[in-house]
C-alpha cells in the first residue's frame, strides 16, 4: 500500500470530522453576524440555518464537479437522500419512536416527492446539462422563499420556533466574523480533502466515483443529520426531527445536483436511473407505508418500522458492496 493511498484513507475520517466542526462554526458565525446586523431571527433560522444542513453536500458537489468527478456529486446527492430516510430516521426510531405530524404528510412530503420527480425527469436523458442546473437552483431559491413565507405566516409552528432558537445571541460581531471566516475556510479545505481522498480510493480499488458517493461520502455527510435527529427524537421533538430530514433531502436534490450541473454538465451513469433513483423513491414510500401502518390518524415510526427502514439501507449498501468487489 503506497503512501498516497494511506493518506487518502486517513483523509476520509479527518475530512468528516473537520466538515462537521466547520459547518457548525460557519453557521454560528453567519447567524450571529446577521442577528447583530438586525436581521429578524426567524429569517435567519429559516434561511442560514436551514441552508447549512446541506452545505457539506453542496461544497463536496462543487469540488467534485470542478475536478471532473460529477459521478461523486450525483452519488452524494442521491445517496444522502437514501441515507437520511432509511438510516437516519430508521435507526433513530429503533430507539426513540417518532411521531409524524399529519401536516408533514400533507404538505412537506408531497413537495419532496415533487422535487424528486423533477430531478428524475431532468436526468431521464442521462445528462445533467447547464440549463437544468439553472432550473434546479431557481427552484431551490423559490423553495427558500416559500419556507420564509410559511414561517412568517405560521410563527407558532414548532419547526419555525426551533429554527430561531439555533441562533447565538451572545456572540459579538468581531467574534462572529472570526468564526464565519474560519468556518468557511475549514469547510472548503475539508470538502476538498474528502473529494481528494474519495476519488483516490475509488481509483485505487477500481470502484466508480458514483458508488463512493452513494456509500462512504453520503454516509459521512449525513452524520450531522443523524446526531440532530437522535437529539430531537430523544427530547420528543419529532416534528423537527422529521422536518430536518425532509428539508435536507429537498436541498440535496435542488442544490447539490444544481451546482454539479452548472459547474460541469455531464453524462450520467445509467445505474442512477435504473438502480439508485428507484431506491430513493422506494425508501420514501416505505417511510410513508410504515408510518401510516401504526395509525392513520396518528402516523409515526415505531421500532419495527425503524428496523425495516434500517434493514433496507443495509441491504442497499450490501448490494453496492457486492457489485463493487
Amino acid at each position: 500500500m503506497n503512501i498516497e493511498l494511506i493518506l487518502s484513507i486517513l483523509s476520509i475520517p479527518l475530512g468528516f470530522v473537520l466538515l462537521v466542526w466547520s459547518a457548525d462554526r460557519f453557521v454560528d458565525g453567519a447567524s450571529a453576524l446577521a442577528n447583530n446586523l438586525g436581521v429578524p431571527p426567524l429569517i435567519i433560522g429559516l434561511t442560514i440555518v436551514g441552508f447549512a444542513t446541506s452545505a457539506p453536500e453542496m461544497l463536496i458537489s462543487a469540488f467534485a464537479a470542478f475536478d471532473g468527478n460529477s459521478g461523486l456529486a450525483v452519488g452524494n446527492a442521491i445517496g444522502s437522500n437514501i441515507t437520511n430516510v432509511a438510516l437516519i430516521l430508521g435507526f433513530t426510531a429503533m430507539f426513540y419512536p417518532i411521531a409524524i405530524n399529519s401536516s408533514i404528510l400533507k404538505k412537506e412530503l408531497p413537495i419532496l416527492f415533487g422535487i424528486m420527480l423533477l430531478g428524475s425527469w431532468m436526468m431521464w436523458d442521462q445528462q445533467l446539462a447547464f440549463q437544468e442546473g439553472v432550473i434546479f437552483l431557481a427552484a431551490l431559491f423559490s423553495l427558500m422563499g416559500w419556507i420564509v413565507w410559511q414561517g412568517l405566516n405560521h410563527p407558532d409552528d414548532p419547526m419555525t420556533q426551533d429554527a430561531a432558537k439555533e441562533i447565538p445571541t451572545d456572540m459579538d460581531t468581531k467574534t462572529a466574523i472570526f468564526w464565519l471566516v474560519i468556518g468557511l475556510a475549514v469547510l472548503l479545505i475539508s470538502s476538498k480533502l474528502l473529494v481528494w481522498g474519495a476519488v483516490n480510493i475509488a481509483q485505487a480499488f477500481g470502484v466508480s466515483d458514483l458508488i463512493i458517493g452513494l456509500s462512504i461520502v453520503a454516509l459521512g455527510t449525513s452524520l450531522p443529520e443523524l446526531a440532530a435527529t437522535i437529539s430531537c427524537a430523544r427530547k420528543g421533538e419529532s416534528d423537527i426531527a422529521v422536518g430536518n430530514v425532509i428539508g435536507s433531502n429537498m436541498f440535496n436534490i435542488l442544490g447539490v445536483l444544481g451546482i454539479a450541473a452548472i459547474i460541469s454538465p455531464t453524462p450520467l451513469d445509467s445505474a442512477v436511473l435504473q438502480r439508485d433513483i428507484p431506491v430513493m423513491f422506494g425508501v420514501l414510500i416505505l417511510l410513508l407505508v410504515v408510518s401510516l401502518a401504526k395509525d392513520f390518524k396518528q402516523p409515526g415510526l415505531t421500532k419495527a418500522g425503524g428496523l425495516l427502514l434500517t434493514s433496507s439501507y443495509l441491504a442497499y449498501q450490501g448490494y453496492l458492496t457486492y457489485i463493487s468487489v
